[in-house]
């Protein structure tokens, strides 16, 4: 059996198990959908996208299209740390219900701050009621770093006044799996930045359990819903690169899909903000641009309905989805240089340092290259 056909079959019968179960909630995922006017059709192209986005053969659609439908019976528990919501923003924030906006409220939510209509002690009892009702079942998010400093107390919750390093001990403990939902959750965020007074630390440094890492400040809403659907289809976790985060979302470098590449094999930059290189839509690297440094699929996801991203925009990538970025990718606006690079062209093995210093002077040989190529074109002409 190919190792497709295998996954096929443990889809097939994760797929089987969930629908035997009775939903969580009692509006079947069709009628929400007729009622937002989104017709089979426009489903079914959801369908194939996600399954491409999952890197996954055109054949699994029809299983991602089963999957949204039955995530009625994976509970949810969304927890929110140091952090500003942005992630969730992320996700919600648009001007009319996408399927991805539906899906993730079609997924029995049972614990959400931003979103829940209870607070003090009914909020509290909804979490302890989900803990205990689905023990070893829920899907555990979480959106923010972990302060640690001062037995955790730079971080309190709820009326209770736990600290967030009692709650995430507490859910983690019987999640099937737990999401690391942004830069903050998964590698600490502006909160770890140094000088870090609140030692605040990223999940996978609080917990034992494996973490999915969405780093992203925000992530991509299609991250999100791409990694809830997955573990729905197959019941574990995806494929992740060394820093625990998705390989069919962070697999690729921001700078290998940029529509700006080609303005930087040519040699065309943008000097200053606003200039006519800026204009034109010249690339942004002499700007402080990090896509050569970022794994990301900002560039063909992007963001609100899939209109744009920072780079299109205008402003360079800030590497945000890349451990400790506040630290290593300032100055912003700031062209790096030569830098020991953590994640550059790294694969699970390690790759001497040597290696890596080669290929970030590489980059900027290119870079320098291109320019020179530049102007001796312009001087003859």
């Amino acid at each position: 059996m190919s190792d497709y056909q295998a996954l096929m079959a443990r889809c097939e019968a994760r797929l089987a198990q969930l629908a035997a179960q009775a939903p969580i909630k009692t509006t079947p995922l069709a009628e929400k959908l007729e009622a937002e006017g989104i017709s089979r059709r426009d489903f079914m192209k959801w369908s194939a996208l996600t399954t491409t986005a999952l890197a996954l053969p055109l054949q699994f659609a029809p299983m991602v299209a089963k999957a949204a439908e039955v995530a009625d019976r994976v509970p949810l528990i969304w927890l929110h740390m140091a952090e500003c919501t942005g992630c969730s923003e992320s996700l919600i924030r648009c001007d009319t219900p996408t399927i991805d906006t539906l899906l993730f409220d079609h997924i029995s939510l049972e614990y959400h701050e931003t979103l829940m209509a209870a607070a003090g002690w009914q909020a509290e009892e909804n979490l302890e009621h989900a803990l205990e009702a689905y023990k070893g079942q829920y899907l555990l998010a979480v959106e923010g770093a972990i302060p640690t400093a001062n037995g955790g107390h730079y971080l309190t919750v709820g009326c209770k006044g736990h600290t967030g390093m009692e709650i995430i001990h507490e859910t983690a403990a019987n999640a099937a799996a737990i999401v690391s939902v942004g830069t903050c959750a998964a590698f600490g965020g502006v909160q770890a930045a140094a000088p870090n007074p609140t030692d605040a630390r990223p999940v996978d440094r609080v917990i034992s359990q494996p973490v999915v890492n969405l780093g992203g400040c925000p992530p991509s809403e299609k991250n999100i819903v791409g990694t809830l659907m997955y573990f729905i289809m197959f019941g574990k976790l995806p494929p992740l690169d060394m820093f625990n985060r998705p390989k069919w979302a962070y697999g690729a470098r921001v700078h290998d899909n940029c529509e700006r590449r080609g303005r930087f094999d040519a040699g065309e930059f943008v000097e200053t903000f606003g200039d006519e290189g800026a204009k034109e839509g010249y690339c942004l690297y002499k700007m402080g641009c990090k896509g050569p440094y970022t794994y990301n699929n900002c560039p063909t996801e992007r963001f609100n309905h899939h209109v744009s991203w920072p780079v299109l925009a205008g402003h360079g990538c800030i590497g945000c989805s890349e451990p400790n970025f506040w630290d290593t990718m300032a100055d912003f606006e700031t062209s790096l240089g030569r830098r020991e690079l953590h994640s550059l062209d790294k694969t699970a093995d390690f790759i001497g340092g040597a290696i890596l210093g080669a290929t970030v002077v590489g980059i900027g040989a290119h870079a320098v290259a291109s320019i020179f190529a530049k102007d001796n074109k312009e001087e003859q002409e």
